[in-house]
């Protein structure tokens, strides 16, 4: 059975085996954790998203998919980079958001990563409300059916935090 734990804090500054991005499509980097995971993690973390565009992903991840990279100067061995969806009023986007965990922990699994650590995908610059994100997160960590024995969410702030300390009970 997973555990699931709650962090406040820098994801950047987790020790995991593998970090999960909340990424943009173009996998070069951002604004937000996108962004700060690709100045801690370094030039490595990049070089191998550049050949992954260069390779199989040349128009970009697709919404809900994931894909690992090296952790470069993270304290992890890999990245696991899913591209979240952007919250929309007037269509439910929501099984997109829940692949993006589900397929973080498939590609976790195929990794043999047994810690992994979870940003609040699509809350920040995504504009998903906090509650329904932590929602969707909690409830589609605790149905997958995954090896991966620790998933911590790392929350930014307190309301985040509170938002996902309220589905985890």
């Amino acid at each position: 059975m997973t555990t699931i734990t709650l962090v406040q804090g820098d994801i950047t500054r987790q020790t995991a085996d593998a970090i999960v991005n909340a990424a943009n499509s173009s996998l070069l980097g951002g604004g937000g954790v996108d962004g700060a995971i690709h100045r801690r993690g370094g030039p490595a973390v990049l070089a191998e998203c550049r050949a992954l565009r260069a390779s199989r992903y040349g128009k970009g991840l697709p919404t809900g998919q994931a894909v690992a990279t090296t952790a470069g100067e993270l304290d992890a061995s890999w990245v696991i980079h899913t591209v979240g969806p952007v919250w929309s009023s007037t269509e439910d986007r929501s099984e997109l958001l829940a692949s993006c965990y589900r397929e973080s922990l498939r590609v976790a699994d195929e990794l043999g990563a047994r810690t992994v650590a979870f940003p609040a995908i699509s809350t920040g610059i995504y504009g998903w409300p906090m509650d329904d994100g932590a929602r969707i997160a909690v409830a589609t960590v605790r149905a997958a059916d995954t090896a991966v024995e620790e998933v911590r969410f790392v929350l930014f702030d307190e309301p985040a935090y509170q938002a996902f300390a309220g589905q985890v009970g």
